[in-house]
């Protein structure tokens, strides 16, 4: 288009973008050629395109921002985005333990009470046709240090059972009755 305040040739034309021309007007083309007009044609953009880039790119990201997220938090602390009262607890082998009650001194009360919990993990049948259930478990109490874990694997080991180590404080949780669900 030309510019009628032109001083100079650098301002003589003006750029100039319209959309598809209506009912396709054939003389349009012919007249531009004429005048000497400059001008390309190109397809207009695609619907899906825009839509794609205005919806499913921020999706996409959001999404993936996401996925690496819960995938970070799958090894720690709550085990996962939604890990809420998956248990910390380890399971200690019985081939790795290599620990009996010789190797324990001082809970000679303790390892009498354990023996009892022993020979029922090794002839339950015995106990069972008198009437007796298994233990759910065994809760060892008392100050740090005292030989409660070290204990617990002795048990395990005259047994030969997996135990599983966890401490008290893995209980206490943001949610009422999902650290009890743990247990």
């Amino acid at each position: 288009m030309k510019n009628p305040d032109a001083t100079n040739e650098t301002n003589a034309t003006i750029p100039f973008t319209t959309n598809a021309v209506p009912d396709g007007d054939l003389t349009l083309i012919p007249a531009l050629d004429k005048a000497g007009v400059e001008y390309s044609v190109s397809e207009p953009p695609s619907p899906l395109g825009n839509f794609l880039m205005a919806y499913g790119l921020p999706l996409a990201i959001i999404g993936g921002l996401w996925y690496m997220g819960s995938r970070q938090m799958a090894g720690k602390g709550m085990g996962g985005m939604f890990g809420v009262g998956k248990s910390k607890a380890t399971e200690v082998k019985p081939e790795t333990i290599g620990i009996t009650f010789k190797d324990v001194g001082g809970v000679d009360e303790a390892i009498t009470e354990l023996q009892e919990v022993i020979q029922f993990l090794k002839a339950p049948e015995k106990f069972s046709g008198l009437g007796g259930r298994i233990p759910k478990g065994v809760l060892l109490v008392g100050p740090p240090g005292t030989g409660k874990t070290l204990l617990a694997k002795a048990t395990a080991g005259e047994a030969g059972v997996p135990f599983f180590e966890t401490s008290g404080s893995e209980f206490v949780e943001m949610f009422v009755g999902v650290g009890a669900a743990r247990v």
